[in-house]
């Protein structure tokens, strides 16, 4: 797909909400299983199921990404995409885009061990890296514009509600969960 490509087809979007604001609403989903040990697949779309798995150090065969991993590869590629797209419909010519993320976690959270570290990351980082002609002025246009409308930067900054059940056997939990809790 070419820029003028992606250009269309954000176009077409943007003029599509425009004309129908409720078509702005969309969801994706994703199924995932556990296999055996700590490997698990999941199926995204009509895609290939994605293996998913720990190194060995954490008791894994290291067949696949393990899902801390997975979250830095949304935001990078996330990023990607919204400097790609954000620059075909601004008109900013960009040669590459590279996005390295960093994730620091405490195992001691992970395990239980220590109640005053958390269980997930500590600290996220990154850095891109843009090669590009357009002028100094374009490109922090398309900085902006690409940095503070990324959906997973979003996600990982901003408090996002989720909720869960649990269901055992097919009998609902979630009421006796909610009560030791």
């Amino acid at each position: 797909m070419s820029q003028t490509d992606v250009k269309n087809a954000m176009m077409k979007i943007i003029t599509g909400i425009q004309e129908n604001p409720s078509s702005s609403k969309v969801f994706f989903r994703a199924a995932t299983q556990w296999e055996e040990d700590v490997r698990c697949t999941a199926q995204v779309r009509d895609f290939p199921p994605m293996v998913i798995d720990e190194p060995p150090v954490l008791g894994g065969q290291d067949a696949g990404q393990n899902p801390v991993e997975l979250v830095l590869v949304a935001l990078g590629t996330c990023q990607e995409i919204m400097y790609s797209a954000y620059a075909s419909v601004m008109g900013v010519e960009i040669d590459s885009v590279k996005v390295n993320v960093k994730g620091n976690l405490d195992l001691k959270g992970m395990f239980g061990l220590d109640e005053t570290v958390p269980a997930g990351f500590t600290d996220v980082s990154f850095q891109t890296a843009i090669e590009s002609s357009a002028d100094d002025e374009a490109l922090l246009k398309l900085i902006e514009a690409a940095e503070s409308n990324c959906p997973v930067l979003d996600i990982l900054t901003r408090k996002v509600p989720v909720d869960g059940t649990v269901s055992i056997n097919g009998r609902d939990m979630n009421s006796l969960i909610k009560k030791s809790v």
